[in-house]
């Protein structure tokens, strides 16, 4: 089964916590603080592999936990970082946020690394507190919790050259005859539901890799059927091959058939329909081919179109050769397109830095208050609560960035109740 799409959680390893302890060595007075720094938390790396071609093992695993820091150990010793987790994923995915659409990486090359979800940063023992005016602290910090998202994942096949047309116009039997795939074939519409992926060996050094793309069909840029799910396969494709059915047997003529894909085409994406294309006249062995043929060359030539036009047989194998060799040469003066995926495109968003505020207040209802903020939250989960002087720093902390003052301000009473990542506390002016 061929998968394309699918949307996964992903979560960086928590940070391993700090620790409280003090030397404790015989002949060592005053030994002094020697709790050490907890573990960095394991990240989540996207690996590319050229060896996978779907995302099909994506469907029977969603969740992604990477492994968490060890916790800080006695005289000093750092607790031992997590180890990545590497998740293998195709070359060609494109990775979203799955919220905002986002685009946060584009995997196009072999063995290529992202980092999806950083672990968090293992939390500060006692030892890194010690200051002239606090010899003996009695304060750590927890470890900072992961990052976590969900993503989607979208896999654009990448390929040298794309064959593209409606159904049944032999897509799938002129790849079965140039390369070694091996696709479902029909003489009925659709029978192409899944991309297809072939190398086309013309000699020792002389290869490339062609996609058979699923049938398109007029409306198929504003989705209709799978219209976007088939295109954007199309997009990384260095030379557009388009298959036309040249029997006239279809609904319709060889001609309307040109027009409904160059359309659809600029619809998706203008640089598609501006994309190297070559037209390739198929089903020459039908009776009516070669008439049909010779009209075809007067509209096009009546249009002002200057495209390259190759007549074969994928039933015979009459002109494939042919064919083949002439899009190794094309190929080789033909540059990678560049993509706007980069800079994100119309599904994705571009984002801007902006100042965000340190904190913001919401009244859940009377008496209760919710305050949210990342930093914020960080701080009151890395907090140990077991020890009183980490509270006494973390209410230094909310006093020094003004919370004490903004909740005075948005009306806070005595004896409410205060909300921040899961803790409660008692407002008190």
């Amino acid at each position: 089964m061929f998968y394309d799409y699918v949307k996964i959680f992903v979560k960086g390893g928590d940070g391993g916590n700090g620790i409280v302890t003090f030397r404790r060595e015989k002949y060592v007075p005053l030994g002094g603080p020697s709790g050490g720094d907890g573990g960095k938390g394991a990240d989540v790396v996207f690996v590319a592999d050229e060896s996978l071609t779907t995302l099909v093992d994506f469907k029977y695993r969603q969740h992604y936990k990477a492994s968490r820091g060890e916790n800080g150990m006695r005289k000093n010793m750092q607790g031992k970082s997590g180890e990545p987790l590497i998740v293998k994923v195709p070359v060609g995915t494109l990775v979203r946020d799955a919220e905002t659409g986002e685009l946060l990486a584009d995997i196009v090359e072999k063995n290529q690394r992202v980092v999806v979800a950083r672990g968090g940063r293992g939390g500060r023992g006692n030892a890194r507190f010690q200051s002239a005016r606090n010899r003996a602290p009695e304060i750590a910090e927890k470890g900072e919790p992961g990052e976590e998202r969900w993503l989607r994942l979208e896999l654009k096949l990448l390929a040298d050259a794309a064959l593209v047309g409606l159904p049944n116009a032999g897509k799938s039997t002129i790849i079965s005859r140039v390369s070694g795939s091996r696709p479902k074939i029909a003489d009925y519409p659709f029978t192409t539901l899944h991309p297809n992926l072939g190398v086309v060996n013309l000699e020792p050094g002389m290869s490339f890799v062609l996609a058979d793309i699923p049938g398109l069909i007029e409306g198929a840029a504003e989705g209709v059927g799978l219209g976007h799910r088939f295109l954007r396969h199309v997009e990384r494709s260095r030379l557009l091959m388009q298959v036309i059915d040249m029997s006239g047997l279809g609904e319709l003529s060889p001609w309307e058939e040109f027009c409904v894909i160059d359309k659809e085409l600029a619809l998706y994406r203008q640089d598609l329909a501006a994309r190297r294309r070559i037209l390739v006249a198929n089903k020459m062995d039908m009776p009516e081919a070669a008439e049909n043929l010779q009209e075809f060359k007067r509209r096009l030539a009546e249009s002002g179109r200057d495209y390259l036009l190759f007549a074969v047989s994928a039933l015979t194998g009459g002109g494939l050769r042919e064919l083949m060799y002439q899009v190794f040469e094309i190929l080789q003066t033909t540059p990678l397109p560049t993509l706007p995926d980069m800079v994100g495109d119309g599904e994705g968003k571009l984002t801007k830095v902006t100042a965000e505020p340190e904190f913001v207040i919401e009244q859940a209802e009377p008496g209760l208050w919710q305050v949210s903020g990342q930093k914020l939250e960080k701080l009151v989960m890395m907090t140990d609560w077991e020890h009183e002087e980490s509270l006494r720093r973390l209410q230094n902390i909310l006093t020094k960035i003004g919370l004490d003052a903004a909740l005075r301000e948005a009306g806070a009473q005595d004896g409410d109740l205060v909300q921040i990542a899961g803790r409660e506390f008692d407002y008190a002016e």
